[in-house]
């Protein structure tokens, strides 16, 4: 008996194998071995992502070189009904670059870096690593702000907003992306800027991947030489993380990085008796004169360190290391906005911020990032991203490292995140789920509707629907 096509429960269709084949044929013609299906010996390994969860295998991976053949791959997709993801980095929490049975459209190949130094303008094609592209701007003593992580992809951290060392002296990523070239769901390539396509520029700068694919990025690049930066660890009190945070909201908008209350992995650095425990980890970067930096730092070495890397150091080092593989376990992770202005976290704060990852049953964080600055100064209705005003982003995130654990993990994400007051609004780029209460509280909801108009124009289809979907 033939077998049948048969429709889906996502309004997409489940194809026969045989319907398959001949859906991805024009694929299979312009690729060749570089459109991977499960069969291929390489397929797992292209298709992982860093973040494990419940089994989504794609139909197949296209692993595009131009943006004809994104053109080719969308055109595919969008003729069979297959649902699409489409692959920067792979790192996202609720790991949009898998879809189960259709087609993932891996960006990876797609990795040139143009430095044009006479506009100050870094050019770089959408499968372009952090990491990769930090090194080729720091070439030229210059840089564009993205997070604090080499192995993530320029496109997905750029259309989602963009917070790390960099942040409260230039902005958000989403601040300096100037334009982009977009293969839109109908085939179309299109220029978005300023000047072409103005909503749609706006939607990009926060609103994810909703819209298109984007094949080029245009980024505005500021003078970063040496800084001061690396990591600090202290034994965890109340008094210290305060400090640490106060540092950080009435420091100079140069200085920014994160800090994770966490425990402590059994690596040589740290002593055994504190592995599995609680510290205060924290990855820095002052990006002004050493003299200045060394007034911010001094309060933070006062309470004694366990581990102090800070120095002077190419801006480029702080996104230089191994990537390691795909971490594997199943994570869960909540984010979320505190505070106005010059606020910071009091010690009773930090001493519930202790106490929660004390209670954790396995690999936990909680993740806290100074916001303000440069960050506050853009109007919330500029671009899609309009948290403008919180002074501190946290987020609570924990991992099993197998199955049966999850239940564990995810109960105490809820409480930690409830006990430290993050609720209610969140990072489209940090958020585990990808629910529409998500969404809702990932976009105000003047900025929700304005995107959906955006969605209707260019996306009625909804083709690009593996992401925080902005359903049209």
């Amino acid at each position: 008996m033939a077998t049948q096509d048969t429709p889906s429960t996502t309004g997409t269709t489940q194809l026969s194998p045989e319907a398959l084949a001949r859906a991805l044929a024009p694929l299979a013609a312009a690729l060749g071995d570089r459109l991977l299906t499960p069969s291929a010996d390489t397929f797992a390994d292209t298709a992982a992502v860093f973040v494990g969860g419940s089994p989504l295998t794609p139909a197949a991976v296209a692993r595009v070189r131009t943006t004809d053949e994104v053109v080719t791959a969308l055109a595919v997709a969008r003729d069979a009904g297959l649902p699409l993801a489409v692959r920067s980095g792979g790192h996202h929490q609720a790991r949009h670059a898998l879809v189960d049975g259709g087609l993932v459209l891996d960006l990876r190949l797609l990795d040139g870096v143009e430095i044009d130094t006479a506009a100050g303008v870094g050019r770089a094609q959408g499968g372009v690593l952090a990491g990769a592209y930090t090194a080729t701007a720091g070439a030229h003593g210059l840089a564009t702000g993205f997070g604090d992580t080499a192995t993530v992809g320029v496109g997905g951290i750029s259309l989602g907003g963009g917070i790390g060392y960099l942040s409260r002296r230039d902005g958000l990523t989403v601040d300096n992306l100037l334009g982009a070239e977009v293969v839109l769901a109908d085939g179309k390539v299109v220029q978005a800027d300023a000047d072409n396509n103005p909503d749609l520029y706006w939607a990009l700068r926060g609103g994810g991947g909703n819209f298109g694919v984007v094949t080029r990025l245009d980024l505005r690049l500021r003078e970063v030489g040496t800084v001061t930066g690396g990591m600090m660890m202290w034994e965890p009190t109340p008094a210290r993380l305060a400090t640490v945070l106060r540092a950080f909201a009435e420091g100079p908008e140069e200085f920014s990085g994160m800090v994770n209350v966490m425990l402590a992995p059994p690596v040589p650095m740290i002593p055994a008796e504190l592995h599995g425990k609680p510290v205060l980890m924290a990855l820095l970067c002052h990006s002004g004169a050493a003299r200045d930096a060394a007034e911010v730092f001094g309060p933070l070495r006062a309470h004694g360190t366990l581990l102090d890397g800070v120095q002077q150091i190419p801006y480029t080092a702080l996104f230089e290391g191994p990537g390691g593989p795909p971490a594997g376990g199943v994570g869960d992770v909540r984010t979320g906005f505190l505070g106005e202005g010059a606020w910071a976290p009091d010690e009773d704060w930090a001493a519930a911020a202790i106490e929660a990852v004390s209670g954790a049953s396995g690999p936990s964080a909680v993740n806290i990032r100074p916001m303000g600055g440069a960050i506050s100064r853009v109007d919330p209705a500029a671009t899609a991203f309009a948290h403008r005003d919180p002074a501190f982003m946290v987020s609570v995130g924990g991992t099993a490292m197998a199955p049966d654990a999850l239940p564990a993990t995810t109960a105490w994400v809820a409480s930690a995140a409830e006990a430290l007051g993050v609720r209610g609004r969140g990072y489209v780029n940090f958020m585990g789920t990808a629910t529409e209460e998500d969404v809702r509280n990932a976009y105000p909801e003047a900025t929700l509707a304005r995107l959906r108009e955006v969605k209707r124009a260019y996306d009625p289809g909804n083709l690009f629907a593996s992401n925080h979907n902005v359903r049209p």
